[in-house]
């Protein structure tokens, strides 16, 4: 996607154009004094740029999702048992953080 430089002269003239290149996927810097000083992207750019290990986890997720989507479903596959488990797990992994 392109990302656009504007002063924040330029950005208080053209506010709505500069979010409509965001909410399409770009990146707007704005600067003062030919300096950058903010950059206004989508939220979940930002999320990414600030903890790009968790977003290869959220992709990963999202790619196992999309791969179990595509097969049959098994109900033997999840136990009550195995559901504890995994719960368990994540609270021990939420709870260590």
């Amino acid at each position: 996607m392109c990302m656009t430089t504007v002063t924040i002269t330029e950005a208080r003239a053209k506010l709505p154009q500069l979010v409509d290149e965001v909410q399409a996927g770009g990146e707007v810097v704005l600067t003062r004094h030919g300096l950058p000083v903010a950059v206004l992207m989508r939220p979940e750019a930002a999320v990414r740029s600030r903890h790009p290990e968790l977003a290869a986890q959220v992709d990963e997720l999202h790619r196992r999702l999309v791969e179990a989507r595509s097969r049959p479903f098994d109900p033997t596959a999840c136990s009550p048992q195995w559901a504890d488990e995994m719960v368990a797990a994540i609270r021990a992994d939420r709870d260590a953080q």
